[in-house]
């Protein structure tokens, strides 16, 4: 048994473990002792937000972006990328379908694109709530006060936007800045929440120069945070990105730092785990990024250790395949009926339920 194993913090109530405790566990390898982790988070979201598991329908409207994070397959930069924009008409055709496989929520998700006009984007809300009546998400990157005003009116309900590490200097090194505007995600999670959107954020975790310091400094911010969502998932390397071509070349030399930390399934578990004992009542989706890790288990494993969402893929396939934000996209040709069906499937094998209506926090 590792030395960090005899010595682990106690898990106790949730929400009350220590930013150090938060660490410990980050660094804990007994697998007895992670056990206790997993069922202590699964408890707590069982408590919290029950057995339901929340579906939210997930197009993949543009892959266009403004942007040059040095971790992302469709930034600017990519000139490799086959770019699209779905229209109108068929983003509001998959959010009837996602009625009509019982999702209560579509989630609209696309690069930094400014080619997505404003009143464009607020029209496809309205259509949406008008046609299909579900909740609407929206995943559109830092776009300006105006727009966010504009679309909440519209009637959009969520906003996600990860930080993806409250570590500045490593922010600064994967997310540069947009011209003269300051990248401060932080900040606009702020404004969401003032405009009333159920704001959602999160990380990447194993991202190159990621400490578990760092990590743990996350989750405690997490703590601190009324998000409706916290998206965690493991950094996927794309070889086509300055970071990307940074962790082939680390691997290849193995040049790695004592401290840094995973991108493994294991370290994302931990940290979906520990988040939700931090932040208990907020909603954490198994990721498509844990299911690549681990094809066999990964999206069980992160329904088992805190997760109650679950975002199906409802991008039309000859768009999906072009969203490569990281390489081998889980189900890029399957339907989504398929999708659909695999995922009641999965629920039904874990005795889980489907949520029922939009999925917001409970308010009880």
């Amino acid at each position: 048994m590792s030395s960090a194993a005899s010595h682990a913090p106690a898990l106790g109530v949730a929400g009350a473990l220590s930013r150090d405790a938060l660490e410990h566990w980050l660094r804990e390898t007994d697998p007895a002792r992670l056990d206790q982790l997993w069922e202590a988070a699964d408890e707590t979201r069982e408590r919290y937000v029950g057995r339901a598991v929340h579906l939210r329908g997930l197009v993949e409207i543009s892959n266009h972006c403004a942007r040059g994070c040095t971790y992302c397959g469709i930034r600017a930069a990519n000139r490799g990328v086959q770019r699209y924009r779905v229209p109108a008409g068929v983003v509001v055709d998959c959010a009837r379908a996602a009625r009509r496989y019982g999702y209560g929520t579509v989630v609209l998700q696309s690069g930094e694109d400014y080619g997505l006009e404003t009143d464009w984007v607020a029209d496809v809300v309205r259509r949406i709530k008008q046609d299909a009546g579900l909740a609407v998400t929206l995943s559109l990157g830092e776009r300006p006060d105006e727009d966010l005003t504009a679309w909440r009116k519209a009637g959009a309900d969520r906003y996600l936007l990860r930080f993806e590490t409250s570590d500045e200097t490593l922010y600064r090194r994967i997310h540069p800045d947009l011209g003269n505007r300051v990248s401060d995600r932080l900040a606009i999670l702020r404004t969401l929440q003032d405009l009333g959107y159920e704001a959602g954020t999160g990380i990447m975790v194993g991202i190159p120069g990621q400490t578990y310091a760092s990590i743990a400094d996350d989750i405690d911010l997490f703590r601190d945070m009324d998000m409706d969502m916290i998206g965690i998932g493991p950094y996927l390397p794309h070889p086509a990105t300055p970071l990307g071509e940074e962790f082939a070349g680390r691997l290849a030399a193995g040049d790695w730092p004592a401290d840094q930390a995973a991108n493994d399934e294991l370290t994302t578990c931990k940290v979906l785990a520990l988040t939700r004992l931090a932040r208990p009542d907020s909603n954490l989706p198994a990721t498509t990024a844990l299911s690549l890790v681990d094809k066999q288990a990964g999206r069980t494993h992160g329904l088992s250790r805190g997760a109650n969402v679950v975002m199906p893929n409802l991008t039309p396939p000859e768009y999906r395949a072009k969203y490569e934000i990281y390489p081998e996209k889980a189900a890029v040709h399957e339907t989504a009926e398929a999708i659909a069906q695999s995922i009641e499937d999965l629920l039904a094998a874990l005795g889980r339920t489907v949520g029922e209506g939009p999925g917001g926090r409970r308010t009880t």
